[in-house]
């Protein structure tokens, strides 16, 4: 199942959840109303359906199966063309937000052979990204005018659908509710200038709308393994990289447990894992690649499918 939250472009002022059905966008809200069962659980926001755990996914389930054989009747009503969706980001409202840093062991050596870090860490590390810097698929992400190495780094992204305090290791895949994609666009001109004076607060993360994010929620019944999904990277058609989430390394059974020690994680709070190996910065024409106004970039899974595009302006 997958699952959005988006708005019609010909009814921009409701934000709505849904999920996706052949081609088109379901309106779960609407078609739980179309079943006719007296039921009314799911709610207006994805958060609030992640509240809900497993019944609330379940739910949704239902509502989409409802749909799938009754599509027809509910044309032009319930479901809308993807022609005319506005994806905004799957939880766009999420209590946190939080990215694991240094976690890829290609992307480390790229950091280490530019200075850009200073030792390998000895447990994970991360930093949070502001609600502020979200965007969905296909918008376009300004690029600021003092910024010239614009660099791309796709990112897997956990989002729970369940409390987590204290969480064990052997424990940690209960928590997600489902995998979505991040494009983590990094200013590298400010980046090495932060590592350089020592900064612990990675402003280079929190620009305005450089958290790309989407187009959907995965939920976990649509692939095996979270750890051999290959990621990769294209702009303007070619393919810049592509790394399977095996490369990581710290997973969910050490990320999880490492930050609900101190954290009290919710529904909807997100995990970005790390940018994998393959970024503009590690590479010998890195000034030729980092990213311009015009460039469209896709962020995508092979296996389940799905990209994330966006356009640089």
């Amino acid at each position: 199942m997958r699952l959005a939250t988006y708005t019609l472009l010909s009814v921009p002022q409701t934000v709505r959840i849904g999920a996706q059905l052949n081609g088109k966008m379901l309106d779960l809200v609407a078609g739980e109303r179309a079943m006719g069962d007296g039921k009314s659980m799911i709610p207006a926001s994805m958060k609030g359906l992640l509240a809900l755990g497993e019944p609330g996914l379940a739910r949704a389930r239902a509502v989409l199966e409802y749909a799938s054989k009754n599509a027809a009747k509910l044309e032009n009503t319930t479901l809308a063309p993807d022609a005319d969706v506005h994806y905004l980001p799957p939880v766009p409202d999420a209590d946190k937000f939080l990215c694991v840093g240094k976690n890829y062991r290609t992307h480390l050596e790229e950091l280490k052979r530019n200075d850009l870090i200073k030792e390998m860490p000895g447990e994970p590390t991360g930093f949070v990204k502001l609600n502020s810097c979200l965007t969905g698929h296909g918008a376009d992400v300004p690029r600021p005018a003092t910024v010239s190495r614009l660099d791309y780094e796709p990112e897997l992204v956990f989002v729970l659908g369940k409390r987590a305090y204290g969480a064990k290791r052997e424990d940690a895949l209960s928590y997600i509710a489902g995998i979505t994609i991040l494009n983590d666009l990094t200013c590298r001109d400010t980046q090495k200038a932060e590592v350089a004076s020592g900064s612990r607060f990675w402003t280079s993360k929190n620009a305005p709308s450089f958290g790309p994010l989407g187009p959907c929620i995965i939920t976990m019944d649509e692939f095996p393994n979270p750890y051999d999904i290959w990621v990769t990277c294209s702009v303007n058609g070619v393919q810049r990289m592509r790394v399977n989430t095996s490369d990581q390394i710290w997973k969910l059974p050490d990320i999880i447990p490492h930050f609900s020690r101190l954290l009290d994680l919710q529904p909807g709070d997100m995990f970005a894992t790390g940018a994998p190996g393959g970024v503009a910065v590690g590479k010998a024409d890195a000034e030729a690649l980092y990213l311009k106004p015009g460039d469209v970039v896709e962020c995508a899974f092979e296996k389940p499918a799905m990209v994330l595009r966006n356009r640089i302006v």
